[in-house]
């Protein structure tokens, strides 16, 4: 029978205690999890998930105090945030965010840790194993979230997401929730489509209409975002070769 490997980062002051309290109590759960114990759940980077999945790792949860009452006031709001960001990202890359969960477990809540790591490991078992030693794809697609993920854009973004969405600014003014998120999504697209456009040109120059024709998006946009990239230094025009455009050494997936 299959059984998922899970990844569990927990906060040292609430889920990691109902973790504990678990075990104390008797609580049946599956053996599937294996725990790393951070100070704060908004001490975790995106990298660090992403990696336990290119380990092979069948699923991540990451569980943290109740929001409001964080041991360090805002840390799991970080949290909050980041896994939204990285859900968009893995989303668009066809990747399944089921895999990756972000829960609030108290101290006292030792019986909803085991319920939660019991219904985890099941929606795990439908959705069977991460294949990453024999899936190509797979393989490059959490390298792009890799490089996604490090955009210091995005990273400033999500710093700042509570205090753009929640509180106003010297103007009075507040960005609703689901503008900041068209937002975020934009910046998302617009830095994947780089990456495509990074990784086709690693092995061999490409014009802007091919690069257009291979990812199946106007010459226009390509051209918008060649710019950007040359001026950026990821990328170099050969004008003498019909303006073949060529990636910049190192980085990318070959």
């Amino acid at each position: 029978m299959y059984n998922p490997k899970i990844l569990g980062f927990l906060c040292n002051w609430c889920s990691y205690a109902g973790a504990d309290l678990a075990g104390v109590s008797r609580f049946n759960y599956p053996p599937n999890l294996r725990i790393i114990r951070v100070m704060c759940s908004g001490r975790i980077d995106p990298n660090f998930i992403l990696t336990a999945f290119e380990k092979g790792l069948d699923g991540v949860l990451v569980a943290g105090c109740h929001l409001g009452d964080c041991h360090y006031l805002t840390g799991n709001y970080h949290t909050k945030y980041k896994i939204l960001m990285m859900k968009k990202i893995l989303e668009k890359l066809g990747f399944e965010t089921k895999r990756l969960r972000l829960e609030w477990v108290s101290a006292a809540e030792g019986k909803i840790f085991a319920d939660l790591i019991t219904e985890f490991t099941e929606e795990l078992i439908k959705l069977g194993p991460l294949s990453v030693k024999f899936d190509k794809i797979l393989i490059k697609n959490l390298f792009f979230a890799k490089q996604i993920c490090s955009d210091f854009r995005l990273r400033w973004l999500i710093s700042r997401e509570r205090d753009l969405v929640e509180s106003e600014n010297a103007y009075g003014e507040k960005i609703p929730e689901e503008k900041f998120e068209k937002l975020l999504d934009h910046i998302i697209e617009t830095e994947l489509i780089k990456i495509k456009i990074q990784n086709l040109i690693e092995e061999k120059g490409l014009s802007a209409e091919e690069i257009s024709s291979k990812l199946k998006i106007p010459s226009e946009k390509v051209m918008e975002h060649l710019i950007t990239m040359n001026d950026d230094h990821k990328i170099t025009f050969n004008i003498k070769n019909k303006m073949a455009i060529f990636a910049k050494e190192g980085g990318m997936v070959k």
